[in-house]
């Protein structure tokens, strides 16, 4: 039986993503329209259950895009209420830690100016200052397939149907997608997105580009001993317990209310199929320089996405006819400033005023190279190119000896001594894991319950709103794949890399079978990266699915 003919619906321009950059962009796009005093029919989707529901990060933001974009912030009431007061930077071997004298740091790895928030905080004021404006915004309502006209330009994108059941079958009360049609669409899906995803392939945005390279972050909110509590305080640590050749860091920063975000990123790119990031974070909390701190606290949030680390080596060309990547679909986070968000909000607004043009100009469809050349001249770009030798420095080098050649180039790029090399990245992160007879199991400690925690404990204060009834989002290319090629050669890693349990090796008296979780995913993509056979597709699922971050 053939589909039902699909409801459209028609705007000048779609933003895929109700984050930091498409809420930007969108805001500037009725900011332009209104000075001019034009009609403009702004459509925001977003997949998660609420506007900011599946935004997390530290965070640290630096204003610049804000003022710009809302100059009058603070009047209009922007969550930004706690401003950087002490700024410490720690070495960890095992036993000991050794402060890092501010003044060695770098001057842009110094955070005078900047304010510690809640991104999704700040994610839900902006939609609030966006639909003030006049945008539709449709929360619950997953992307899952572009649309092209007879050209081959972007139109726009199906939304996911509501309401099929595991087997596909149509459950009571099912309705079928919509076709969202558009002059310009912006994709602004964050980290790995699944649009980007076929965005790329189909317009071989990527043929220029190093491969992008990821980190996996992990955040948990605390309630600390009003003792131990500094509003202000931003405290970032290396070393311990990762190893010298493993990348990756911590994070606490100590927000108002007693309260201090405490987070943990390792690199993807790490070689030990054994190691489990989200262990490894659970270990940091028990060292001697940071557990007194926790003391006495209680843990409240839990949890996780990965990150763009690539920078400008990884960006892919970033429009196509039709639209345009923007913000984490793209890729633009400052690796040693661990901060993104000011540059995603940029490049939204940068897009914003190309499709303006392209709109004004009676153009539709085209392609908006003016996007690129835009951001080419702004502080964006000046923002990464600066650190754009830090992250492969320290893949080639180490953490010690890779920090000490980025950190000697970026005190020369405050002085704007600009080095003539660009180092490249080599191998994606799926490429870089040894074989499990070629690697060194780790045992990691049991949890204590106190400071460090299993994976479905934490999993539980993700707020997770999942019906286990629904078709399994997260897909595999040959589901024979996990136990010949994962399990056989590196001992299944998926079940230590995910952050959330999704993945679990069941012993059968036959053989062996992988069991996927998927009510337990936080959609933070890490499978989709790290799968060493690149088998993991993660797709969308049923829109309002996924984790609930609302104070993260």
């Amino acid at each position: 039986m053939s589909q039902p003919q699909r409801d459209v619906m028609q705007y000048q321009v779609l933003i895929v993503g109700a984050g930091p950059a498409g809420l930007s962009a969108a805001i500037r796009l009725k900011q332009l329209a209104n000075a001019e005093q034009r009609e403009l029919s702004i459509c925001v989707l977003e997949k998660a259950s609420e506007v900011g529901a599946h935004t997390l990060s530290g965070a640290v933001i630096d204003p610049i895009a804000l003022n710009e974009l809302l100059p009058d912030w603070q009047a209009l009431g922007a969550p930004l209420t706690t401003p950087v007061k002490e700024d410490h930077f720690l070495y960890l071997t095992e036993h000991k830690s050794f402060t890092i004298p501010d003044a060695l740091l770098p001057p842009l790895m110094r955070n005078h100016g900047n304010y510690i928030i809640s991104l999704g905080a700040l994610t839900r004021w902006l939609g609030e200052q966006a639909e003030a404006l006049g945008v539709e915004i449709y929360p619950g309502f997953s992307a899952v397939e572009p649309l092209y006209d007879a050209s081959g330009a972007l139109k726009g994108v199906i939304s996911g149907d509501m309401g099929r059941a595991r087997d596909g079958s149509e459950k009571p009360g099912f309705a079928q997608g919509i076709e969202l049609h558009a002059d310009y669409t912006l994709i602004a899906e964050g980290t790995r997105g699944s649009l980007t995803r076929q965005l790329e392939a189909r317009f071989d945005l990527r043929r220029e580009a190093e491969p992008q390279k990821y980190g996996l972050g992990f955040k948990e909110l605390w309630q600390l001993d009003p003792a131990q509590h500094k509003p202000g305080l931003v405290l970032h640590a290396q070393g311990w317990p990762l190893d010298d050749a493993t990348g990756g860091g911590a994070f606490i920063y100590h927000l108002e209310d007693n309260i201090a975000a405490v987070g943990y990123v390792v690199h993807l790119n790490y070689s030990n199929p054994y190691l489990s990031p989200f262990e490894e974070f659970q270990r940091f909390k028990t060292h001697p320089a940071i557990a007194p701190m926790l003391a006495g606290g209680k843990r409240l949030s839990y949890g996780a996405r990965t990150i763009n680390e690539g920078g400008l080596q990884s960006l892919p060309q970033l429009y196509f006819p039709g639209g345009a990547l923007i913000g984490c679909a793209a890729g633009f986070v400052n690796v040693p400033r661990i901060k993104g968000s000011h540059n995603a909000m940029k490049s939204g607004m940068l897009a914003a005023e190309a499709v303006f043009e392209a709109l004004s100009a009676g153009r539709s469809q085209d392609s908006l190279i003016a996007y690129t050349d835009k951001l080419h001249a702004s502080w964006v770009w000046q923002d990464l190119d600066q650190v754009r030798n830090v992250k492969p420095a320290i893949s080639r080098f180490g953490n010690r000896l890779g920090s000490l050649i980025s950190g000697a180039e970026m005190w020369l790029a405050s002085l704007k001594v600009r080095l003539p090399w660009t180092l490249t990245h080599g191998k994606a992160d799926h490429e870089t894991l040894d074989p499990k007879d070629q690697a060194r199991p780790i045992a990691y400690p049991k949890p204590d319950g106190t400071l460090s925690f299993d994976r479905l404990s934490s999993v539980f204060l993700a707020n997770l709103q999942h019906d286990e009834d629904q078709p399994v989002h997260l897909t595999l290319k040959d589901a024979s794949v996990p136990i010949a090629v994962n399990l056989a050669r590196y001992d299944s890693p998926e079940q230590r890399y995910c952050p959330a349990g999704v993945y679990e090796i069941v012993e059968r008296e036959t053989a062996p079978r992988l069991q996927i979780n998927a009510a337990n995913c936080v959609h933070c993509k890490a499978c989709d990266i790290k799968d060493p056979t690149q088998n993991i597709v993660w797709v969308p699922p049923e829109g309002g699915s996924g984790p609930s971050y609302m104070h993260m």
